[in-house]
């Protein structure tokens, strides 16, 4: 359907048109995205070099002074970041006090970071934070198993539907590989692809055409790299998607297997 002008002058725009518009919008968007993806905003190499700065001194005050202006905003906006991204729905206690408790427990945790092991201190601390709330979720669900009505816990059985278990593992499974994409890519034309696929994976709910071919074509489009290559880089993440699930469906949840922490 063409567009069509009214008598005032003004242009109808077809709702082919704005299906095309809102395309385009969200190309745009995401290739901003990955062209600034290769750094943390918040919680970047600056912050692991505090932390590492902090573990090393032994002045309270200046270790004081390091967490307050250096590490405290980063902690908090991961703390922000991991319960709003997992939903846990065991808790009693308030948003802001369960964040608090989680904050806390990293602060406390801090002196067990080793950056010579080579994991990265966003993703280590990520996954404290994480392991963290899923602890305490599960003692509170069974606090709840033994005192709540049946019929209750059944409609907040922990997983609930199939649908909501595929929306967590793909939540999750977009966290492991912002986290990982680096180690397994190193060509710059991979990295974009990459990117562009993690960032199409977040925004899914937003794509109305979400099949195969349509993604490509916007892959294609966004990176200007051809077919072929984005079937490469592909493959490659379809293998760790196999390991991904595989783990996720046997631990209910996914781990940088990098970082042990209990």
């Amino acid at each position: 359907m063409e567009s069509l002008k009214t008598k005032q002058g003004r242009i109808v725009v077809s709702k082919k048109n704005n299906k095309t518009e809102n395309e385009n919008k969200i190309k745009e968007e995401i290739k901003q995205v990955v062209k600034k993806k290769k750094r943390k905003v918040y919680f970047g190499m600056e912050v692991q070099d505090a932390i590492v700065r902090y573990n090393d001194s032994n002045n309270d005050v200046e270790r004081n002074q390091i967490y307050q202006t250096e590490i405290h905003a980063a902690f908090d906006k991961l703390c922000e970041n991991i319960i709003n991204t997992f939903k846990f729905e065991y808790f009693d206690d308030v948003y802001i006090d369960v964040k608090q408790e989680v904050l806390s427990f990293l602060v406390m945790n801090m002196h067990k970071y080793d950056h010579t092991k080579g994991s990265k201190a966003f993703s280590y601390f990520s996954v404290v934070a994480k392991n963290y709330l899923i602890l305490h979720n599960n003692a509170n669900y069974k606090k709840y198993k033994a005192h709540v009505d049946v019929d209750i816990l059944n409609s907040k059985r922990v997983g609930g539907s199939k649908s909501e278990y595929f929306v967590d593992f793909v939540d999750e499974m977009v966290i492991y590989l912002e986290d990982n994409i680096p180690s397994l890519f190193k060509n710059k034309k991979d990295l974009d692809v990459a990117y562009a696929l993690i960032e199409l994976m977040r925004r899914r709910d937003e794509i109305e055409n979400f099949n195969k071919k349509a993604l490509y074509v916007l892959i294609r489009e966004m990176t200007d790299i051809e077919t072929s290559h984005i079937t490469k880089v592909v493959n490659v993440l379809k293998k760790e998607y196999k390991k991904l699930i595989k783990q996720f469906e046997t631990r209910g949840i996914i781990e940088n297997k990098k970082n042990k922490f209990f």
